[in-house]
């Protein structure tokens, strides 16, 4: 049975992707600060919201409401209405925040379209090298199985975003997380930084479509 698929707006990763995010599945994002990760939440936030499906979006970095505003434009009052958002300051409130997102796709009272995690890692890394390493590593893992189970059954797309770091030996960036989040998630994407306003999309990883990379623009309205 084919899967049903999340069109992203742009054109040439939708075609590197066979039609746009998986329904059914976790698709993690990866890369530097100022790759477009979060734009391109919010880019899909917007499309999805602007169908009248629910948003539920749980934001761990700050999320700009002048590049949310910029995205949605004049439909940004009808955007808002159907966007949820949290704002975890520890990873076990983005716990909570996960677990909220998932009931409520699950319940199935409000059309839920979309569910993002921008970013999955953050609270996490703060937890590496400390007392409470193990503790953090095993609440992400339950929280990327939540997410996995509830793409499944609603079935509902899930986007996760994801920070880096750089291996020593070799200078090569590396998502934080380990192989478990890169488990977790069927379709892997890396971001990476060209000259100016140009952005490269790697596909790293899908369960149906071969590697690939397309090129894009930032604007001031998003990604093109």
């Amino acid at each position: 049975m084919p899967t049903d698929h999340l069109p992203t707006g742009l054109p040439a990763l939708d075609g590197l992707l066979g039609g746009g995010l998986d329904s059914d599945a976790v698709t993690e994002v990866y890369g530097e600060g100022g790759t477009g990760k979060t734009i391109f939440c919010l880019q899909l936030a917007v499309r999805v919201a602007r169908e009248g499906r629910w948003v539920i979006y749980v934001d761990t970095e700050g999320l700009s409401v002048d590049k949310l505003e910029a995205i949605a434009g004049p439909d940004l009052p009808r955007v808002l209405e159907h966007l949820l958002i949290s704002s975890p300051s520890s990873l076990p409130e983005q716990g909570r925040a996960v677990d909220s997102a998932v009931r409520l796709a699950r319940d199935g009272s409000r059309p839920v379209g979309l569910i993002v995690v921008d970013s999955a890692t953050m609270h996490y890394r703060l937890e590496l090298g400390g007392q409470e390493e193990e503790t953090a590593r095993r609440d992400l893992g339950l929280e990327m199985a939540e997410l996995v189970s509830a793409a499944l059954q609603v079935p509902v797309p899930v986007i996760v975003t994801n920070q880096v770091w750089r291996r020593v030996s070799d200078g090569v960036l590396e998502p934080v997380g380990g192989a478990f989040l890169n488990h977790a998630a069927k379709t892997i994407l890396r971001f990476d930084r060209m000259p100016g306003e140009w952005r490269r999309a790697v596909l790293m990883k899908h369960r149906s479509r071969p590697d690939g990379a397309i090129e894009f623009r930032i604007g001031d309205t998003g990604l093109a």
